[in-house]
């Protein structure tokens, strides 16, 4: 028990990875579509590059959207609408016209008797009613058969049988005779049509029930390919009626390979696809990020994010509808990557992202191409994230390119612009804002995962902080050295495409170990006199070497990442203080190396490898009486080179070029800061 408990111990940071690994691949099989994958890639417009291809099996030609669209416009032009009639009405309307005639009616003014004119009225409303009147005005043709409900009875008629309600004074006229209408027809009117009620409406639930359940009876299939026969010869392009029976193959095949009998096989299968795409982000973090390998925080935050993706991807696709694939915002994966880690992990984890959301997708080649591109332009177009006008300018261009990307995609395969979804270009506009969401995210990982990204960064170099004041208030000199060096690692880190913004802060907060006793070093002197020489020179080293452990100390105190207490503890590498040690060296004739020398580590990154060579060359630079263009060359290579043969360099992942350069950077700094001229041979 003791020997598992120790072994479990020893290999935590390992099998914690493994079980990162299997859950992440777990969850992914689990999101994934469950049914075969067709090995066939069907491009429309296209001309066929496999072998000629015959049906495996015998099985129906689904009709394509559009036609199935057609035939349920023509169900709902063609369908008989339902009317329902009101009974009561046509009663109400008559007593409403007695009423009004014996309110009205004065036998002195009109030839016609009261009686008379009752029956007229009685056979204009038998006449309006035979069918039903109508208020409303429906676009139905007149011909068109309609369905009239009258309690559980249903009657057949034309549109045109029943009566509206605006021809009433037409009807009237036409109904009496001249010299009746010359009398009474005015009055008639007036009281008819303040009578007339309309009792047929449309039952718009009968009318759409009827309407859907036709709808549900349209056959999806228009034809059989019996098994053997030939679908499409090599060569022949993919479209029309050839691209309608491959995507029925294709469907026809993944709903059969789908089934209890070979669900073990398919399952094996897809964890084996998925696991390889884990395990190439694994071996490349190992290979070419140890340092973020080795930290189980961060390989939880990649892993949880390309988890994330393919749940917000598989949610779209199966829950709201597969059209609205291209609203999620898959770009903020290689962008929030690039903010803590670099661009190359971030586009390499969005390239893996998008081969598994292959499975997830419809038309994956298509939807691949655009994703891939669109993380490239992410990679390459913002360089700042912590300036909101770089986010903004670069959410332009991802959305840009989508447009271009896909308009390309559908002129090939259609031929025309005629059927174009327009919509599709709104479904981009929303991922590109839902791209803006990137900088409270990152605040929010932060937080959670406790890393440090650009916008961080950017809050910690500003010089009004809390503890950079506290620095330039009690040690005003070492103040003034970081801002030195902070401003020549970043043109060094410029040079040679270093991260620029990581680099300054840690330049700047490098020496604040220095602060406990700020006199103790050379640069917060007022006078000539140095205390460290009126001590043993091994208590002195130990002094100087402490300010190391010191600014650890207070970085974790004040709460910096890692990343900015990386350069704290770097920035000297395993180094010898020589001036004590040589001094230990004249006055006893020997001295022991261990006691002079930092602890490290030595640098492991471009950055802290550029803070070394600045911090080395700022400090020395104080040294020089009168320097020239020629004194300050030599010096900075004797500098550098010299921690080139102690192998300061070897773990910081830099090349020999590289640091050429750097030198070139702080040479051409330096003779700027003693505003130097070339120095010209006499």
């Amino acid at each position: 028990m003791k020997k598992i408990f120790t072994f479990l111990t020893e290999h935590q940071s390992r099998i914690y990875k493994i079980f990162l690994f299997v859950i992440a691949t777990v969850l992914v099989i689990y999101l994934l579509p469950k049914g075969g994958q067709f090995k066939y890639d069907i491009q429309k417009g296209k001309p066929w590059q496999y072998e000629n291809l015959y049906a495996p099996f015998s099985f129906t030609i689904k009709k394509d959207q559009s036609t199935i669209r057609k035939e349920e416009n023509a169900i709902r032009e063609t369908s008989i609408p339902y009317f329902d009639v009101d009974k009561r009405v046509v009663e109400n309307s008559k007593q409403e016209f007695v009423v009004l005639l014996d309110q009205i009616y004065n036998d002195t003014l009109f030839n016609i008797s009261k009686r008379k004119t009752l029956k007229i009225a009685e056979g204009i409303f038998d006449d309006i009613y035979k069918t039903g009147v109508i208020e409303k005005i429906y676009n139905y043709n007149p011909d068109r058969l309609i369905y009239i409900k009258n309690d559980r009875e249903f009657t057949e008629a034309t549109y045109n049988q029943l009566f509206n309600i605006k021809e009433l004074s037409k009807k009237i006229e036409s109904s009496v005779s001249p010299k009746v209408y010359s009398d009474i027809g005015p009055l008639l009117s007036k009281l008819v049509g303040r009578s007339v009620q309309g009792n047929i409406v449309l039952d718009v639930k009968l009318t759409e029930e009827a309407v859907i359940s036709e709808i549900r009876n349209i056959n999806p299939n228009r034809g059989v390919i019996e098994k053997g026969g030939r679908i499409i010869a090599k060569g022949e392009v993919v479209e029309g009626e050839k691209y309608q029976i491959l995507n029925s193959l294709k469907e026809e095949y993944q709903s059969q390979i789908w089934n209890q009998s070979n669900y073990h096989w398919l399952l094996v299968g897809y964890s084996l696809l998925v696991s390889l795409v884990f395990l190439m982000l694994m071996l490349f973090l190992k290979r070419f990020r140890s340092e973020v390998f080795e930290n189980n925080t961060k390989v939880t935050f990649i892993f949880f994010n390309v988890v994330l993706m393919v749940l917000l991807t598989t949610f779209i696709v199966k829950e709201i509808g597969a059209e609205l694939v291209y609203v999620v915002p898959l770009c903020i994966l290689p962008l929030i990557l690039k903010a803590f880690f670099d661009p190359r992990l971030g586009l390499l984890v969005h390239v893996l992202t998008i081969l598994l959301l292959g499975f997830v997708v419809p038309n994956s080649f298509e939807f691949m191409f655009l994703q891939i591109i669109a993380g490239i332009v992410t990679i390459l177009s913002v360089s700042e994230l912590y300036r909101r006008a770089n986010l903004f300018i670069s959410v332009g261009q991802i959305t840009l390119v989508y447009i271009v990307g896909y308009f390309a995609f559908f002129i090939i395969q259609e031929g025309n612009i005629e059927t174009m979804k327009w919509t599709t270009f709104g479904y981009f506009i929303l991922c590109g804002l839902a791209t803006l969401f990137a900088h409270p995210l990152i605040y929010v990982y932060e937080k959670i995962f406790g890393m440090v990204s650009d916008v961080s960064l950017l809050e910690l170099s500003d010089t009004n902080s809390k503890l950079l004041k506290e620095l330039a208030n009690k040690a005003p000199g070492t103040f003034h050295h970081s801002l030195n060096v902070a401003n020549l690692a970043e043109a060094a880190a410029n040079e040679i495409g270093a991260n620029a913004m990581l680099i300054r802060v840690g330049a700047l907060y490098h020496d604040i170990g220095k602060m406990p006793n700020p006199t103790l070093f050379t640069e917060n002197q007022v006078n000539s006199v140095n205390t460290l020489n009126e001590i043993d020179p091994k208590e002195s080293a130990r002094i100087i070497i402490d300010h190391v452990i010191k600014g650890i100390e207070i970085a974790r105190k004040h709460k910096l990442p890692d990343r900015v207490i990386d350069f704290i503890r770097t920035h000297h590498g395993t180094s010898l203080v020589y001036y004590f040690y040589k001094k230990e060296l004249d006055a006893k004739g020997e001295a022991n190396e261990v006691d002079f020398r930092y602890p490290g580590p030595t640098p492991f990154s471009k950055e802290t490898a550029i803070l070394m060579m600045a911090d080395s060359v700022e400090a020395a630079s104080k040294s020089l009486k009168e320097p020239t263009s020629t004194k300050i060359e030599a010096f900075v290579e004797k500098i550098i080179n010299s921690q080139l043969e102690q192998g300061q360099f070897l773990n910081a992942n830099i090349t020999l070029k590289e640091i050429e350069l750097i030198k070139k950077v702080l040479k051409k700094k330096l003779n700027n800061i003693y505003h130097l001229r070339v120095e010209y041979p006499d």
